[in-house]
Order: C-alpha cells, then structure tokens, then sequence
C-alpha cells in the first residue's frame, strides 16, 4: 500500500515537469485562446530574458508581435536575499508591504533603491536588447504577458502596473507553471490568467523543468536578432 502511494505521487510528479522551454511551450500553447489572441491582434510581452524562447514560439505560431519589459528587485537594506518590492523600466515600483513594515524600511531608502536598480541593471538590458528605446507604446493593446515560471508574483504585479499605466486595453498572463497562491493574488489585476500547472506546494521554476539551461546576453540576442516578430528590432514601424 505505502509503495502504491509512492508510485502515484511519483507519477503525479513527472507530470507536472517539463522537458525542456519548447515542450513547456507547446502545452502552454494549448490552454492560450489562440484564434481570438491572432483575431485582436495580442501584443506578447515577455517579462524577463530567460522566458524569449517561449514567447518567440508563441509569437511565431501565432503570427504576432513580442517585446521585453524589464523589472529588477528592490532588496532589503543589508540583506540582497530579500526582496521587498520590484522596479519596472518605466520605473513603477510594486512593494511587499508586510516585509516593508515588518522591517520598518523607509520610502527614501525604497525609491533611492529602486532608481539605483533602473540606472545600473535596467537601462543597459534596455540598450543592449532594444536599441535604448524603452518600451513601445501599449495605449488600446491587449496585452499578454508571458514568463517561464512564477514564483512570488512580484515581477508580474510590476509588468501589470506598467502595462495599466500604460493605457493598455487588457493584460492577461501565461506562464507553464505557479503556484496556487501567485495565481489568487494575480486574479484581481489580471483580465485572465493561463498555465498548464497550478501547484499548491511551489518548490522553484527551475524543478519543474528537465533542462532548463540559462541563456546568456548571446543567446538571447540571437533570437531577437533572427525573429521577424520582436518588435523592437523591426524595420518599419508597426501600429
């Protein structure tokens, strides 16, 4: 019975993983309403560099467009393993409340944090991955935001803030897998919300992938570079 129990959880398990981004991709793929993303003509938004393969297949399938928003953590003063909050590249910050509180942190220290985090780690990915243009405009777009996985929903609170600042006619997310508590805080602010896995006891994104190697500046480069669907490097400027 106890060995029965085993092989069932283990079963369980295997299938919440992943081979690789690709297999993560086609399955995401199948839970995406994908006739109404090409009739409204979806813009992808994908929210850091290692999730580009999913969002370049994505957009690819799909006919659509892709770009980058870049957010970086705001760290707890003398402790880098906590974060409290999250910095967009248009700057809009969303904060862990309970933690900032909890710490007595002071908003100088935050904004002075998060402008330090937007000059020294966001503007050059913005150079090196968009030519130094920031974010193009999202006003009356339906927005998609796509990661490879979520696990304290901070990065996506912050992309969905600057897409709603931004004039955005809708967001919705998609990511393969995140945990059941990331998916309840993000039903408020999101329009709707995709996955393949909703997981109750969330380890890391990392388990729940076979292989998920980490793609360098080059790596990612070469994808942007060779997809006629990232937007900030097309030719001719699209509405």
């Amino acid at each position: 019975m106890i060995l029965q129990k085993r092989i069932k959880v283990v079963s369980e398990l295997n299938e919440l993983i992943f081979d690789n981004r690709a297999d993560a991709t086609t399955k995401l793929l199948d839970v995406l309403p994908k006739e109404k993303m090409e009739e409204d003509n979806w813009l992808i938004v994908c929210i850091s560099t290692q999730a580009i393969p999913i969002a370049n297949i994505i957009a690819e399938k799909l006919n659509l467009n892709y770009d980058l928003l870049f957010c970086e953590p705001i760290c707890a003063p003398n402790n880098k393993n906590c974060i409290i909050g999250m910095v967009s590249e248009t700057e809009e910050i969303v904060l862990h409340n309970e933690l900032v509180e909890s710490f007595e942190i002071n908003l100088d220290f935050i904004y002075g944090e998060a402008h330090r985090q937007y000059e020294e780690k966001i503007l050059p990915k913005v150079y090196k991955y968009r030519k130094g243009d920031l974010i193009g405009t999202l006003e009356g777009k339906n927005v998609l935001l796509v990661d490879e996985g979520c696990e304290t929903g901070m990065t996506v609170m912050a992309a969905v803030k600057t897409v709603i600042n931004g004039g955005a006619k809708s967001v919705a997310y998609a990511t393969p897998v995140l945990s059941v508590d990331v998916a309840r805080s993000l039903e408020p602010v999101t329009d709707e919300i995709f996955f393949v896995n909703k997981v109750s006891n969330f380890v890391e994104v990392e388990f729940y992938y076979q292989m998920l190697k980490e793609l360098d500046t080059d790596a990612v480069l070469d994808i942007i570079s060779n997809s006629k669907n990232y937007l900030p490097f097309q030719k001719t400027d699209i509405s």
